[in-house]
């Protein structure tokens, strides 16, 4: 791995975080912008947090080495993907007609577009990956 510019683009997130908070504070951004900033802060101070564990406890480096490279690893969090993956265009599914029930057409419209989006990056994914294996 690359460590160097993982810490630099985490320090990049407290930054940029930090940017984003102090225009929440300012009230030149709405209050979504800034809890972005808090979260890009946490985010990087987590990741360097991790970062420099990872290079100074080697026992801690090998068992994330071994997470990252381990065949059995790999299949569960594809596996783990793929059934997300179902679970959210059957939900997706079933709230497009629970919301067009309830008469909340735009949820339903909305719904029905995240099902065909995910179909539609489906069908492409699968077209590429059959010319390439």
């Amino acid at each position: 791995m690359n460590y160097g510019k993982k810490i630099y683009l985490d320090i990049f997130y407290i930054i940029f975080g930090a940017v984003l908070l102090g225009c929440g504070i300012a009230e030149v951004v709405d209050s979504f912008w800034s809890g972005m900033g808090g979260a890009l802060i946490a985010v990087g101070a987590v990741r360097i947090a991790q970062q420099i564990k990872f290079r100074k406890n080697p026992e801690y480096r090998e068992k994330i080495e071994i997470e990252s490279k381990d065949e059995r690893n790999r299949f569960i969090a594809l596996r783990a993907w793929a059934w997300s993956g179902y679970a959210f265009v059957i939900i997706s599914a079933v709230g497009t007609i629970g919301f067009k029930i309830a008469g909340n057409d735009l949820l339903s419209q909305f719904c029905a577009y995240a099902v065909c989006l995910v179909i539609i990056l489906y069908w492409i994914s699968y077209m590429l990956l059959r010319r390439k294996y």
